[in-house]
């Protein structure tokens, strides 16, 4: 049976996405938004973010949280890649933005919204393993706006391009991918040790071991129906380009046959 990481969606909503862990996300936040000042981080809870419902993503494993300059900061983790992050990313960063002006106030007033995508593949080729998007003028660069921003957080360019942990968030990514136990074990961060503590006590319980193979599950019967769907569409495309490759071969042949003045009735015999 395949060890059990905080890569996994589900497992990862209930260590970073619980009231009483709010100290572990604050400080997960903190290394990666270091140009804010984070002094309270509240965690919101939803009913439809807490359903149960483990077989579909529908955004509902997410965790979105408040800061205490009424900051609201969205966090996804992405296992597989379905090559659309980019435009996900910006539809639930944008839709997060939208949803924080209150009925009657002015845009203006209009706290900042930040989203975070913490992914087991790479998003861009080029470039390190976090970026931060932002609206930006054409005109020398100028940033249009800093109350929108999205993270990009590729834990695959983090385990080829950090050799060695230096930083906060290099030591979130570490724990995050539960690769080199080792490493972990000397990182010297209390919330990375009680979220150690946690994740243990997580995949302790038989329960929640079900749900987080259940979701593990549906994430690769997804994948594997979208790959199926692929190749079927490709040997259907193939089959097509055959017969219409047949056919425009017939009909150079038939217009070959007119213009030597070959009666309509045989060409059409001959050629179909």
């Amino acid at each position: 049976m395949e060890k059990l990481k905080p890569t996994n969606d589900f497992l990862f909503k209930k260590l970073f996405g619980e009231i009483k862990n709010a100290d572990i996300l604050k400080d997960l936040l903190k290394g990666i938004l270091t140009h804010i000042d984070i002094a309270t981080v509240q965690i919101n809870k939803d009913v439809s973010l807490e359903r149960k419902m483990i077989t579909e993503k529908l955004g509902i494993l997410d965790i979105v949280a408040t800061l205490n300059d009424n900051t609201k900061v969205n966090i996804e983790m992405q296992v597989k890649d379905y090559y659309n992050t980019v435009d996900r990313s910006v539809f639930y960063g944008t839709g997060v933005y939208h949803e924080n002006l209150s009925s009657g106030e002015d845009y203006i007033d209009t706290p900042r919204s930040i989203s975070i995508w913490i992914t087991n593949y790479d998003v861009f080729k080029e470039g390190p393993f976090h970026e931060r998007a932002m609206l930006k003028r054409d005109y020398e660069n100028i940033v249009l706006t800093e109350k929108l921003e999205i993270h990009y957080i590729q834990l695959s360019k983090f385990k080829q391009k950090c050799k060695h942990i230096s930083n906060k968030l290099e030591e979130w990514l570490t724990f995050i991918q539960y690769e080199n136990l080792e490493a972990i074990k000397m990182i010297e961060n209390e919330y990375i040790k009680k979220a150690e503590e946690e994740f243990e006590y997580l995949t302790g319980d038989e329960e929640t071991r079900r749900l987080a193979y259940l979701r593990e599950k549906a994430i690769r019967d997804e994948q594997a129906a979208m790959v199926k769907a692929r190749r079927e569409g490709i040997a259907e495309g193939i089959t097509q380009g055959i017969t219409q490759g047949e056919e425009k071969k017939q009909k150079e042949i038939a217009k070959k046959m007119l213009a030597k003045g070959i009666e309509i009735s045989v060409i059409s015999e001959i050629t179909g």
